[in-house]
């Protein structure tokens, strides 16, 4: 467990260090969500993307695209009209692909069990493939993180492989995955919200405190017993997704300094 101080300093380096990503500011649809994190004595985020849709030229060596080594024909983190998808692909020259990439964000937290608390806060928004990792220095990373991807060649070597009426098809599907994307987005910060209040009134009975942890602890135990599909979240208004993501917390030790 890092030190207040340790992590404060952490946190204040982190927080200053420039935006890299490719827009160069926090994505609008995370913007609240990253505010409320980085406004916690206990957290700060390291990474966030609200989800996108992208449509990538890659080389034509049969290799797989790497999104470094190819050309950016459209990228859209709102959902993605037909007419601009045709558009962008009459100038792909080697593999175009479509692809849709969820939501996903990276928060340091100053001590595994502040982990454990956002974690099972993702799980409940519907994002179970999040995962937490302890670093050798004691550095505890939470990814916030789902499956519901999508990856699709559309052309090879400059020449398209599918009909419209696919690609049409295809948009539909991804312009789904944004909008539950969108959705599991309000749940997370709806839910953290509840969190915090609760982890703010446990702080002044800290017997209580001790058996929110515990409860937490033993989430995972807990919800195998429960009935599938009850709710969990006062927001949450409509199922979530069922089987496609991986809800188990994984501890995992770099090898090397993080």
């Amino acid at each position: 467990m890092e030190g207040s101080g340790e992590f404060q300093k952490w946190k204040t380096q982190g927080l200053s260090k420039a935006d890299l990503s490719r827009q160069g500011v926090i994505d609008e649809d995370v913007a609240e969500l990253v505010e409320l994190l980085n406004g916690q004595e206990e957290f700060f985020t390291r990474s966030s993307c609200a989800g996108r849709i992208l449509l990538l030229d890659g080389s034509t060596n049969g290799c797989k695209i790497q999104k470094q080594n190819c050309s950016w024909l459209l990228v859209t983190h709102q959902f993605c009209a037909k007419d601009d998808l045709l558009s962008a692909l009459k100038k792909a020259q080697g593999d175009a692909v479509l692809k849709f990439e969820p939501f996903i964000l990276h928060v340091q937290c100053r001590q595994l069990q502040d982990a454990q608390v956002l974690h099972s806060v993702a799980i409940d928004s519907g994002f179970r493939n999040s995962g937490i990792t302890v670093g050798k220095k004691g550095k505890t990373v939470l990814a916030v993180r789902s499956t519901h991807g999508l990856e699709v060649p559309l052309s090879h070597k400059g020449r398209l492989m599918v009909t419209e009426e696919y690609i049409d098809f295809l948009l539909k599907i991804a312009n789904q995955k944004m909008e539950e994307n969108k959705k599991r987005i309000e749940r997370f910060y709806s839910c953290l919200q509840l969190a915090l209040k609760r982890e703010e009134a446990s702080d002044l009975h800290p017997e209580a405190k001790k058996t929110v942890h515990c409860v937490y602890t033993h989430r995972r135990k807990r919800k195998t017993e429960k009935t599938h599909g009850q709710r969990r979240c006062p927001e949450k208004q409509e199922d979530l997704e069922s089987d496609e993501d991986n809800a188990e917390i994984g501890l995992d030790f770099f090898p090397e300094d993080y």
